[in-house]
Parts: structure tokens; sequence; C-alpha cells
């Protein structure tokens, strides 16, 4: 099995959750004792958010390909970054170091294509909402038809992700919130919702919404294992 490079701290309390889920699975593939051999580089991710909300993403890509660099020469064989709003230089990450990077869309996409799902809509930071890179690797690859909450839904989903959720706070109100903004995204005509964020699964699950979901921490998570675990892998 491969070394997992995993790139977190963003938060970490999402960070806590890939680790948990990649040894999780591969425990169920191997069984017995067995755990997923994985290199953490974490970052503060207060650092990471004044530079996100200042918009200095040629710094941000710096520190991401410094830290993927780290994790390579840590011993990792293939590259997870645990977050989707950091895959905005997902591509400046890979041309910057020699192993894989296993990119977060793919795994979320092959999963919503296999049941069918045509129409889906989008939860994550305002940067992930309103911003390509997520959603055209969506609608390129997997010819998805990607929605967004409106202007103030995507507000109140920023500001619950960054105020309260990767502070580990969850509360019954932003619950309510989360529940009611997924209900107007199905009237809209989505199929199936994406949680676009890694730390939205510390809110809300399946049973709130009246759509599918498709968590994007556990998907990737459980991808990673798979491809660690592939034929021809070291």
């Amino acid at each position: 099995m491969r070394t997992i490079g995993l790139l977190g701290g963003m938060s970490w309390e999402s960070s806590a959750h890939y680790y948990r889920l990649i040894n999780e699975q591969a425990r169920r593939q191997l069984g017995g004792t067995h755990s997923a051999p994985s290199v953490m580089v974490s970052v503060d991710f207060a650092e990471i958010e004044a530079l996100q909300h200042a918009g200095d993403w040629d710094a941000l890509t710096g520190r991401m390909i410094a830290a993927a660099r780290q994790a390579e020469n840590g011993g990792a064989q293939l590259l997870v970054i645990c977050t989707n709003t950091m895959h905005l230089m997902a591509d400046a990450v890979q041309a910057a170091i020699t192993i894989p990077l296993l990119h977060i869309a793919d795994p979320v996409g092959h999963a919503i294509t296999e049941q069918g799902f045509k129409r889906v809509g989008l939860l994550g930071t305002a940067f992930t909402m309103e911003q390509p890179f997520l959603r055209e690797r969506l609608e390129h690859g997997f010819g998805l038809d990607v929605i967004t909450p409106d202007t103030a839904d995507r507000g109140n989903v920023h500001r619950i992700i960054y105020d309260e959720l990767v502070r580990g706070i969850v509360t019954e109100p932003s619950r309510a919130t989360y529940r009611a903004i997924m209900h107007r995204l199905a009237d809209q005509g989505a199929q199936a919702i994406i949680l676009g964020c890694t730390e939205i699964m510390l809110l809300v699950d399946q049973a709130d919404s009246p759509v599918p979901l498709f968590d994007t921490t556990t998907l990737h998570a459980l991808a990673a294992v798979d491809a660690a675990l592939a034929e021809g892998a070291a």
C-alpha cells in the first residue's frame, strides 16, 4: 500500500475525519489491525484563512506547494489536499511535485454519475461556490449541471463554515439554516447536493436533505485508500 500524503489543518476538524475515514477504510479492506501508511503536513488555518479573505491566492499557492513538497519529501507517494477550497491551486500543486494528486472533484463526480444524477446543488465556501475550479471540473469532466444557492444563502453557508464549523461549533439554528437552503436547491431542480466543504459533514447528514447528499470528505478519503491499494502500487 502506498503512503498517502495529507495536506491538512484547513481546518484540523475535517482533517481529523480524513485520518479516521482513511484508516477505517484500510482496515475494512485489509482486515485485522491494518491501517494506512500516511504523512500529514498540517498548516495553521488562521494564516490560511487570512490570506483567503485577503484574496492573496498567489501566497496561498506558494504555501500549498511548499506543504506538498514537504509531504513528498516525507515519503508520501500520492497526495490528498484535505479541503475543497484549496483545490483552486490543485493544478499548480500537481505541477510542482512528482507524485500524483487525487483531485477532490473526481471521486465525487464518479459517485454522482454512477447514480444517474445530472443536476446537482453545490454547497461550500463562497470561494468554492462562486469560483469555477470545482464546478467546471464537474461540468466538463462528468457532464453535470451544477447549481449554487442565491446570494443571501451563499453568504449564510460561508459564514457558518468560517464562524462556526472550522472552530468546532455545531448549532441547531445553523443546521436549520442549511436544511432550508438544501430544500431550496431541491426546489430549483437539484437531484442531489454536494457537500463541497470538508466541514459541512459536521453539521448535516442525509436526514437533513430532501435529496441525496454527496460528502466530499468521505468520498475523497475512500478514494485515497483505493488509489493507495491500486494494482501495481508499491
